[in-house]
């Protein structure tokens, strides 16, 4: 199938990351506030018509804009059915709840996350702690759990009973498809649809930019469902799952954090709007740029890759986008969240392919 977009398009958007990116004065970002201004918006993955909703309602009434998608997301961390994120989020292989957060304010350029963290239900809330009450950006596994209790975070349940009936039924019948790799899996040859079978890798992203161009955004997740323990994704990482720039805008995503990890292609996608890229084109620029750096082993037979990644963006001007490799997997058509002053509302993601072959 063809792509959704002009790849010549995607040719000049890499060029410029590659030309300019490194090279731009700070005074660059003046192409974004020349534009017509949209905002304030907010914009999230999927999942994020409730949250979108309540970071619009704050910042509409003054609220600082980290604070208000912080609670957005806290929505979505504490609703035991959403099997992706926070309390109630599917285990790793050992039947334990690992959460992954990170944010990041523009104004102040703070930024803090959290990852493989344990028993609280909003990471996200400890990952502001790190940007705000440490030295620190990066807080993992059992330090960031004592830091979280250190600021009265207590010990919390988060596996639900529905999870744990997920985790088991892994266990009892898929368990020899995990994330242990065979000699041959690790070499470069195609293992294509390796990664075919079911796998929740969920998470939310979400971002805003105020009425005065003020942005900050947000990503939590309890990740890869089944993971190796300790296993940190992208979510967590500052250039990767997240990245706000207070004069350019910001991005964030979901779908395989590995990917992503490899390219911090949400720093990508920043410097691409801070080179005057419209954040559609950003995005899909990105997903290219790792389209064409995935490894063999996890191509389908039809030379794509056999995993989905989506990012969420928007620049100082309330200009925004959701892309995603594929706009249309397993039947389901990509979507994003975005709220500009009313009711949160789903828009389709644009897509660099129309689906995997």
């Amino acid at each position: 199938m063809a792509n959704n977009w002009n790849r010549r398009e995607i040719v000049k958007a890499g060029v410029a990351a590659g030309i300019g990116t490194f090279g731009v004065p700070a005074s660059a970002p003046a192409v974004i506030r020349s534009r017509s201004m949209l905002r304030p918006v907010v914009v999230s993955s999927g999942n994020g018509l409730q949250a979108c909703a309540k970071a619009m309602e704050m910042v509409q009434s003054g609220v600082d804009t980290l604070d208000a998608v912080i609670a957005g997301v806290n929505i979505v961390e504490l609703d035991p059915d959403d099997m992706s994120v926070g309390y109630g989020g599917l285990p790793n292989e050992e039947g334990v709840v690992q959460l992954d957060s990170s944010v990041m304010h523009g104004p102040s350029r703070r930024a803090g996350g959290v990852g493989a963290i344990e028993g609280v239900k909003t990471p996200s809330k400890v990952a502001k702690l790190v940007a705000f009450r440490t030295d620190h950006v990066l807080l993992v596994g059992e330090g960031a759990t004592r830091f979280a209790r250190a600021h009265g975070f207590g010990a919390q349940e988060l596996l639900t009973d529905r999870s744990r009936e997920v985790w088991l039924r892994w266990k009892e019948n898929l368990s020899d498809r995990d994330d242990w790799l065979s000699p041959e899996q690790a070499g470069e040859v195609s293992t294509a649809g390796f990664e075919s079978f079911v796998r929740h890798y969920g998470t939310i992203n979400c971002n805003v930019v105020d009425a005065e161009g003020n942005i900050s955004g947000v990503t939590t997740t309890s990740g890869l469902a089944f993971k190796i323990p300790g296993r940190c994704g992208d979510s967590p990482i500052i250039g990767a799952g997240l990245y706000v720039d207070n004069e350019v805008g910001a991005c964030g995503s979901t779908g395989r954090g590995e990917a992503n990890l490899v390219e911090c292609a949400s720093f990508l996608v920043v410097e691409l709007m801070r080179n005057g890229a419209h954040p559609k084109d950003a995005a899909l620029a990105a997903l290219q740029r790792i389209a064409g750096k995935t490894a063999p082993r996890l191509l389908t037979d039809g030379g794509r890759p056999n995993f989905n990644l989506r990012f969420y963006c928007l620049n100082k001007a309330g200009e925004y986008a959701g892309a995603s490799m594929y706009g249309d997997l397993q039947g389901r058509t990509a979507r994003f969240v975005v709220n500009d002053g009313g009711d949160s509302r789903h828009e389709d993601c644009a897509a660099l392919f129309d689906a995997m072959s």
